[in-house]
């Protein structure tokens, strides 16, 4: 049980090959961080293994399914990306955006779960930003939203793409804390992009260059 991407191809239209025959496993329980300079195909590969890019060549397999099923392993990978203003309806309040982890569950069921399994306090979030709209709430508050949406739907996988750059040290810290914290609680395998060393070398099991 892994996910694993076998030979992976992708080149943006009129560009040369960003990634060519790229391979990575990674298991359940594993930190990994991917490691190379910028412009070379660290978010491309996370954007990648969650299934919002598909490679020109090669495969993405989630505990063993393959990319025709990958559709219904969507809240398997869970992708956690550098900019949280893009990841929510500008016109969707804070709650509900929330609630969208929770799969099939109403809103209010959806943040009775958060709040049982510690998410809300966790990451600090404070329960009278459910009514707000995004542009409301600063990046990093938007970003606690991101990491607790992330992690209601349960993922066996979590790909944190400069997941805390926008916050100040400490925060970063407490963050990280909650996260990892989390992913050993429920064996869960993190895919790592992170242009801090201090980051990579307290976080990573594992280091891959791409």
């Amino acid at each position: 049980m892994s996910l694993v991407a076998h030979d992976i191809t992708f080149a943006y239209p009129q560009a040369s090959p960003l990634l060519r025959g790229f391979s990575l496993e990674v298991e359940p329980g594993e930190r990994v961080a991917l490691v190379a300079l910028s412009g070379a195909g660290k978010t491309t590969l996370c954007r990648i293994l969650a299934g919002v890019l598909m490679p020109q060549a090669g495969s993405v397999t989630v505990d063993g399914k393959g990319h025709r099923a990958y559709a219904g392993c969507a809240l398997s990978v869970q992708l956690i990306a550098q900019h949280p203003e893009l990841a929510f309806d500008p016109r969707m309040r804070m709650g509900r955006s929330l609630a969208e982890g929770a799969v099939g569950r109403s809103v209010e069921e959806a943040l009775a779960q958060a709040e049982s399994e510690g998410l809300i306090s966790a990451f600090g979030i404070r329960r009278e930003w459910y009514a707000r709209l995004p542009h409301e709430l600063s990046g990093g508050e938007l970003m606690r939203f991101c990491i607790a949406r992330a992690l209601l739907a349960h993922p066996r996988y979590l790909i944190c793409d400069e997941m805390t750059a926008m916050l100040d040290a400490l925060t970063q810290a407490e963050v990280w804390h909650a996260v990892l914290e989390i992913a050993r609680e429920r064996d869960m395998g993190l895919v790592v992009v992170s242009h801090a060393p201090a980051l990579i070398d307290c976080i990573a099991t594992r280091r891959v260059e791409l």
